[in-house]
């Protein structure tokens, strides 16, 4: 009973995380008119799709789900350090490809002179990846337990 709480409680975890970043995103670009770059629309398609993937597992208690969640996570991820890196790496800023009308090494904000978008979207993806890799492990420690 008390494994059962903690796959929940996973889930749950990993499935608010994605809502907050789905919701952040249209905040970003529909409320406050930030325009995407090339980057945040591929870390979009990463995102997005984990919203329904996780509700439903969430949903339906359906925890292999980890499988389908940890590779988009973990590309999400590296899409997003690449990104971040391209705003914060001078030596990588200064050979950045032009990425559409927008240029990927802008910042719309940098709070706190790190914290970026595409900072968020990787503080995303990586609670999601933890949380998928200890759901994971869960699952692994009760299929030795039985």
């Amino acid at each position: 009973m008390q494994n059962e709480k903690k796959i929940e409680y996973l889930l749950f975890g990993a499935w608010a995380t994605s809502v907050l970043a789905l919701a952040g995103s249209l905040y970003f670009s529909e409320v406050l008119r930030y325009e995407p770059c090339e980057l945040c629309w591929y870390q979009r398609i990463l995102m997005y799709p984990l919203v329904i993937i996780l509700g439903i597992a969430m949903v339906k208690k359906d925890v292999r789900q980890w499988l389908y969640v940890l590779p988009l996570s973990v590309i999400g991820a590296s899409v997003s350090l690449y990104h971040y890196l391209l705003q914060k790496a001078s030596f990588l800023a200064e050979s950045a490809p032009a990425c559409g009308r927008v240029p990927c090494t802008g910042e719309y904000i940098n709070l706190f002179g790190f914290m970026t978008i595409p900072f968020l979207a990787l503080l995303a993806f990586t609670i999601i990846t933890t949380l998928m890799v200890v759901l994971y492990r869960q699952l692994k420690k009760e299929e030795s337990d039985v």
